[in-house]
């Protein structure tokens, strides 16, 4: 949600940055229908005026025992004017944020121009991808071929886009899960919590899939949304809250299931485990103040990229162009591991400073130590690192010529002492 202030004072810095983000420009609209609600607004505040002071007149008036009809008259036009201009600044301010909640942040300076992912810019890579003696296989056949990893019996509870894994590799899910939030309680300092699944429609507005992205999201019958991401509870923690600053900065991870309708994803990665409309997720968000929250960006992206090094897999650190970051975000790193079944990078991970943006629409402030007055707190967001695509990464890295897939040495405490995966007897 952007600030109805900060635009009558950045009117054509605002238009620049819509048009980095390949959209028309709105200032003018937005900036008219802004002079005729605070005309509206001046109307009403001179009409309860005029009647709290015609109030003062009438009490005088029958103290005296002068007529009051004409005062009384007059009072009741300006209770009509009251009521007429209040229901118009209503409208008004209802027509401004329904704008301004459908225009998406503005991007930061440094963010690469471009209409889509071809204009992303590559950072630097980490590690080598392995070098097979022969053909590596994708993921969903090493997985068919342990025998652990099931997309028909799947597809007979649930339809397309969902997978049952069995046996080592559901075990090897839920050791990366305990992997990764151990990681970052314990050496990155992030709080661990166990949110809710199902939200009100409050938390995906204020998160910012609402209203704009509701066919992304899928929704119950008596109106709860099921999570995208433990993104929207998390940051939604702070949504109308006052913080001291001495509170800040706040980190929070959780491990959770996360359910998209993948509703623009069609003939998109139809085999295999890549797009799900279930999968499992750590997510790292951060609320700070203004002044550090790009040096938390960084710190975030550093935090997930630890994951892969620890793994031992391969990884290249993206930057976002404007026409490919996500709504909410002005700034956005993508984490890509190398999978050798496909020969590409994927992404693994999306870590995204958000500025003020969500915090606009949670009302979520804070209050600066020793200031006046109350400021938006900057939200953070990333994987820490997305579950499912972290084992399809292990299942291609790591397989070997007679079928097995050797377990990362960091995973085995988790596995029961387990070096490696065979296939099922």
């Amino acid at each position: 949600m952007h600030d109805l202030r900060w635009i009558r004072d950045h009117a054509a810095e605002f238009d620049r940055g819509l048009a980095r983000r390949g959209l028309p420009p709105a200032v003018d609209r937005i900036l008219t229908l802004d002079r005729a609600w605070r005309a509206a607004e001046t109307r009403v505040q001179e009409a309860q005026a005029r009647r709290n002071r015609l109030a003062r007149e009438i009490g005088a008036a029958k103290k005296r025992g002068d007529p009051v009809e004409l005062l009384l008259r007059q009072s009741n036009e300006d209770k009509d004017t009251e009521t007429s201009a209040g229901a118009e600044a209503t409208r008004l301010r209802s027509e401004i944020d329904d704008i301004l909640t459908g225009l998406p942040n503005l991007p930061a300076a440094e963010v690469p121009d471009g209409p889509d992912e071809t204009a992303n810019r590559v950072l630097y890579h980490h590690g080598e991808p392995p070098r097979f003696d022969f053909t590596p296989l994708s993921h969903e056949a090493i997985g068919e071929r342990l025998g652990m990893m099931d997309f028909a019996r799947a597809g007979k509870l649930s339809g397309s886009r969902f997978v049952l894994l069995r046996g080592a590799l559901a075990r090897l899910e839920r050791a990366l899960g305990q992997f990764m939030l151990d990681l970052h309680t314990t050496e990155f300092g992030y709080s661990e919590v166990s949110p809710p699944l199902l939200v009100r429609d409050e938390a995906v507005f204020g998160t910012g899939q609402l209203p704009k992205f509701a066919e992304d999201l899928f929704r119950t019958t008596d109106g709860y949304w099921l999570v995208p991401t433990a993104e929207v509870p998390l940051t939604n923690l702070v949504a109308g809250e006052l913080l001291d600053e001495s509170a800040l900065p706040l980190r929070l991870t959780a491990w959770t299931p996360c359910f998209r309708s993948e509703a623009g994803a069609a003939g998109k990665d139809t085999r295999g485990m890549i797009r799900q409309h279930q999968f499992e997720k750590v997510e790292l968000v951060s609320i700070t103040r203004p002044e550090d929250s790009a040096a938390e960006h960084e710190r975030m992206t550093a935090c997930a990229q630890e994951v892969l090094k620890r793994l031992g897999l391969a990884y290249r650190v993206v930057v976002l162009s404007t026409g490919d970051m996500g709504f909410a975000a002005q700034k956005t790193y993508d984490i890509e591991v190398w999978l050798p079944g496909q020969g590409t990078y994927r992404e693994i991970s999306s870590c995204s400073n958000c500025g003020a943006f969500q915090a606009q629409r949670m009302k979520a402030r804070y209050r600066p130590a020793g200031g006046k007055g109350t400021l938006p707190v900057h939200t953070l967001n990333g994987s820490g690192l997305a579950i499912g695509r972290t084992l399809i990464a292990i299942l291609e890295n790591f397989q070997r010529h007679n079928g097995t897939v050797v377990i990362p040495a960091v995973l085995r405490s988790y596995m029961g002492e387990q070096e490696a995966i065979e296939p099922a007897g």
